[in-house]
Formats: structure tokens, sequence, C-alpha cells
């Protein structure tokens, strides 16, 4: 006996909408990670630095995340896990007087507190 187009294609169709669709491993444990958190300031911290680019660098990778200062030089940065190295774009005749150490993140970290202050060579000593 054959069935007509229009039913055979209904019960196609309702057999397609019972399936339960993929199984998915619910064990299996994502990678979601967290954000890194910090100022940008100079030697008079009541001064941010805007426009900055702060990245963190995946040690084990060298992967880079990067952001870019807010007007009070304040940086987030949403990372994989990991353990990250803090870097800032520097100008002519800057340097780091104070950076912040390695970081480790995982899921749902805030490390905030990532700052980092900068002066000019000549006020550096």
């Amino acid at each position: 006996m054959r069935l007509p187009q229009t039913l055979l294609s209904c019960a196609i169709v309702a057999s397609a909408a019972c399936h339960p669709g993929p199984v998915l491993d619910t064990t299996a444990r994502l990678s979601v990670g967290g954000t890194i958190a910090g100022i940008v300031t100079t030697s008079d911290p009541s001064i941010g630095l805007a426009g900055r680019k702060v990245s963190a660098v995946d040690v084990p990778t060298g992967s880079r995340f990067d952001a870019t200062t807010a007007l009070n030089g304040g940086y987030t940065i949403k990372v994989p896990e990991g353990t990250y190295r803090l870097d800032v774009e520097l100008r002519d005749g800057e340097a780091i007087v104070k950076g912040p150490d390695q970081t480790h993140i995982n899921n749902s970290d805030l490390d905030s507190d990532r700052d980092f202050v900068i002066a000019a060579k000549r006020d550096a000593r």
C-alpha cells in the first residue's frame, strides 16, 4: 500500500520532531575564563592614561588579548582560563615604575587591581 505524498511528508516531519537531538556530554568542562582589570596611571595617581593598549599574554601559548584604557586609565580584559603576563603600551621616554605580576585565571575569576604606574624616564629616578 502506498501512502499519499502529503501523508508520507507528515510522517517524516512527525518522526523528526520526536528525535531528541544530539547527545551532549554534560560532564565536559568548558573553559569559560574570567576577567583581568586594572588602572594605568602616571607617577601622579590622579592622572589616568586614556587610549593605551593593555595586553594579557598567555604565558604558555603567547596568545594575546587586548584592551584600550578608558578616560581614567581603567581597563578590563576577558580571557580564557590560563596564566597571563600583562603588558602596557609605552611612548617615547616612558618607563614602567610599577607593574603587575603574572596572574592565573580560573573560571569566573575577576582579578582586579592589576595596575600600572608609568613615568617619563627623567622622572623614574
